[in-house]
């Protein structure tokens, strides 16, 4: 592993600490490319305006319209958080706004597949529903929206994923990723769209003298869940997005939190009052993401429609035991997949340029989860493929592949289409993560054709392994009250956390539980103590780590220790 240091443009750093910006922050901010204190204003007045998002004006119109004539509204959500999150906004905010009539629906895993097909379509008339909107899914629907309107259906399509060559023939599309938006925030997740469309609609209601400035639905309620659905869909976080969930986590610190978030944090045994995004992506959205992968996500849904204590509670509860099991069906998963994939390295120890992994007894709700595994363990993008439990699609694998910075992977999967028709029955997905789907009988083809485009699109550069960090922690910054000032502030994808390096005496090490690595380590002169999560292998007497300042309480007494997360070679 190859440790880095980011640039920290001196002038950058100068100017946001004059104007009164943490000094260590204000480094931080300055090496991820802020330049200035008003990027760092986390207003509400300083969100984009919803006007400048294409559709949003006249998908306003088309629910206004809706809600005037008393039209049944039915979501169709998907099975992530993103989704869930995207559902339950959709279904509070409609209801604020006045919707009399409004359900939701959300697709099986296994059964239906992703995003709006035919078969949903058809379901969703058959409640009786006029106006179908999607979230999170829909801009790749080209057969499920005609199959609606066919049926005489207004469909409504919110999404943020890349569109494909043809876009469906919805009523309206909102998605900032769709040609000719000018949106400034592509990176938007689904929960975010939905939240900007029910902001374009309270303004058209406010045109039509529905509500008043100063007497109409406070919307801001709805931050705390959009907030969780953006992290957790692990969207990169630009300064829109960090806007968004600094309001939703200032809202839940301040205790104004729906019923199941409060259900979620306690379950998981984090402390709503100190919520951070670190939360939301290893805590909140893990539990919310077992529903959408081994059970339903209807379950995920309704706890963030709770405003019930007592309901709430039960259902965070089953959540975290489904959570329970999907990470030991992951630890078999990951196991068995990390044999199979030791099995494609050469002699010369270096695995191939992409990795595609498959075994008849994988679970297809986790493989997602393992190819990160294998991507984090091997620097490779990597895919992973289970047998398809959908009926009549007993022959089909579908895969999730994760990938790694260079290797854009919805590209090489269009690319791979191109070249091999029919190898790819469907897929979609971004950059860093991208599903597909293929016939049993294609997977040897699929590995092959993936592994030429990563050895034409790879280079050496590439294939090394980096870990961009922040530089020496400056002693005087070691201190449990800093740790505490990094923790709050917003970080995710794209706005890394802090990670500083350095090169440490260590003092003592020994396992603990057998995974993890105790350490006692000297930092600029001082001891300091150290662990090193799922790390075994023992470190030599000076060591070039990469780590996180954390605060540590022991018996009473609060102090720091440095989180290790790489070794410099």
């Amino acid at each position: 592993m190859k440790i880095e240091v980011r640039d920290v443009p001196p002038r950058a750093a100068w100017a946001l600490e004059q104007t009164g910006v943490h000094p260590l922050l204000a480094r931080l901010y300055a090496a991820r490319g802020v330049t200035s204190a008003a990027e760092l204003d986390d207003g509400l007045a300083r969100l984009l305006p919803p006007a400048d998002l294409k559709g949003a004006q006249a998908a306003a119109v088309l629910l206004a319209d809706a809600i005037a004539a008393g039209k049944r509204l039915c979501i169709v959500a998907d099975y992530d958080c993103d989704g869930a999150t995207a559902c339950a906004v959709g279904l509070r905010g409609l209801r604020l706004l006045g919707a009399r009539h409004v359900d939701y629906l959300v697709p099986d895993r296994v059964v239906d597949g992703y995003g709006l097909t035919p078969p949903i379509a058809e379901r969703v008339a058959a409640r009786g529903a006029d106006l179908l909107i999607t979230v999170d899914n829909g801009i790749a629907s080209v057969e499920g929206v005609a199959r609606a309107r066919q049926l005489g259906l207004q469909v409504l399509v919110t999404d943020h994923h890349l569109p494909g060559a043809e876009l469906p023939r919805a009523d309206v599309i909102v998605n900032p990723n769709q040609p000719g938006c000018a949106f400034a925030s592509k990176a938007l997740a689904g929960v975010g769209v939905m939240f900007y469309v029910l902001l374009a609609l309270r303004a058209e209601l406010r045109r039509r003298g529905v509500f008043s400035a100063t007497h109409q639905p406070r919307l801001d309620s709805l931050l705390p869940l959009v907030a969780l659905g953006t992290v957790a869909d692990v969207v990169p976080l630009d300064a829109n997005n960090r806007r968004l969930v600094a309001q939703g986590l200032a809202r839940i610190r301040a205790g104004q939190l729906p019923a199941g978030l409060d259900a979620l944090f306690s379950i998981a045994g984090r402390a709503a009052p100190k919520a951070t995004t670190f939360d939301f992506g290893f805590a909140l959205g893990p539990r919310i993401n077992a529903a959408g992968r081994l059970a339903d996500m209807t379950l995920g849904i309704e706890l963030l429609l709770s405003d019930d204590a007592a309901r709430a509670d039960e259902l965070a509860r089953q959540l975290d035991a489904i959570n329970r099991e999907r990470r030991e069906i992951e630890g078999g998963m990951r196991e068995q997949a990390m044999q199979i994939a030791e099995g494609l390295i050469d002699v010369t120890q270096e695995p191939p340029p992409a990795l595609a992994v498959f075994d008849p007894d994988f679970h297809e709700g986790v493989v997602g989860i393992v190819a990160a595994r294998l991507k984090d363990r091997w620097h490779r993008p990597a895919f992973v493929f289970a047998a398809s439990g959908a009926p009549g699609r007993e022959h089909e694998l579908k895969g999730s592949g994760r990938s790694i910075a260079g290797f854009h992977l919805r590209d090489a999967l269009d690319l791979l289409a191109k070249r091999h028709p029919g190898v790819l029955l469907r897929f979609g997905g971004h950059a860093m993560a991208a599903g597909c789907t293929i016939a049993e009988d294609q997977f040897e083809r699929f590995e092959q054709a993936l592994q030429d485009i990563a050895a034409e699109w790879l280079d050496a550069a590439t294939l090394t392994r980096r870990l961009p960090t922040d530089g020496p922690l400056p002693a005087q910054y070691r201190r449990p009250d800093v740790a505490d000032t990094l923790h709050a502030a917003v970080w995710g994808q794209g706005f890394a956390p802090p990670l500083f390096s350095e090169e440490l005496e260590v003092i003592s090490q020994r396992l603990v539980g057998e995974r993890h690595l105790a350490l006692k380590l000297r930092h600029q002169g001082q001891p300091v103590d150290g662990i090193w999560f799922g790390h075994t292998e023992p470190l030599p007497a000076r060591a070039l780590l990469a780590f996180r300042l954390e605060a540590d309480e022991w018996q009473g007494v609060r102090r720091v220790r440095l989180l290790v997360e790489g070794l410099g070679a």
